[in-house]
């Protein structure tokens, strides 16, 4: 079980937001670089980088505060990236950057064939990013509801060749209520490829209760807020998660 921390930028800033609301910012770092480098020294295996930014504007709004993680962290450990990423010029430029893999969220529902595109031109690099309330996909920055079920999309965009699933409930983002187990593992029952859980993550209890199911295809979690605050110990959870994992 991997346990993935997440650095949300926002005007060049690592915040966290409580369920999307960009107005609802607290800023954890004015240095994301060297934020991510703490990350790595506590023994993340992986980083997860949002432009909240590029989200809302649909377009890249953070890409100096990106360039600048990349170089500090260098091959280190691989960095997924998503937020305002509509075009396969832009996926093309921030995998030269170094980027590991992309994350595709609203753009995958708008507009399949894109996501389809991508799949085939960066075959094991492209991550479908799916957030969702009451199993209904939302877009936009979470500003929007589709009429959508997640796990219906799920199965489409496995067959497009995705990498990997990363299922927000976004009713619990930031709000350190627990993750929803139940429906990340409906999720990840229904489909074959790996689901990154995401949303509300709070406790090594949820480290715990996620690492008992991870045998249904569930291989890691974005931490946010919980490990900002320091309410949920990284490096230890991390090695309890290896424990209860290997």
């Amino acid at each position: 079980m991997l346990l993935i921390p997440a650095i949300d930028l926002k005007d060049g800033h690592c915040v966290r937001l409580k369920q999307g609301d960009m107005n609802d910012a607290t800023v954890f770092s004015e240095d994301p670089a060297k934020m991510a480098m703490h990350w790595v020294e506590e023994g993340a295996r992986r980083l997860h980088l949002v432009d909240l930014n590029g989200a809302v504007a649909g377009k890249p709004k953070n890409e100096s505060a990106i360039k600048a993680i990349l170089a500090a962290v260098g091959s280190r450990i691989p960095v997924q990236l998503g937020g305002g990423i509509r075009d396969l010029d832009t996926i093309e430029r921030y995998l030269d950057d170094g980027v590991s893999y992309i994350i595709i969220g609203t753009a995958a529902v708008k507009n399949p064939g894109f996501l389809h595109d991508a799949c085939g031109a960066f075959p094991g690099q492209i991550i479908v990013g799916l957030d969702a309330k009451d199993g209904k996909v939302a877009t936009d920055g979470w500003s929007k509801m589709t009429r959508h079920e997640v796990v219906d999309l799920a199965k489409k965009f496995e067959d497009y060749g995705v990498e990997a699933v990363i299922y927000t409930d976004i009713g619990r983002d930031g709000m350190l209520s627990g993750i929803n187990v139940e429906a990340t593992v409906r999720l990840a029952q229904a489909i074959s490829v790996p689901v990154i859980a995401s949303g509300g993550l709070a406790s090594v209890a949820d480290v715990e209760a996620l690492c008992q199911v991870a045998s249904e295809g569930i291989d890691g979690v974005i931490c946010g807020r919980a490990i900002y605050t320091g309410e949920l110990p990284f490096k230890a959870a991390q090695e309890r998660a290896d424990a209860l994992t290997s």
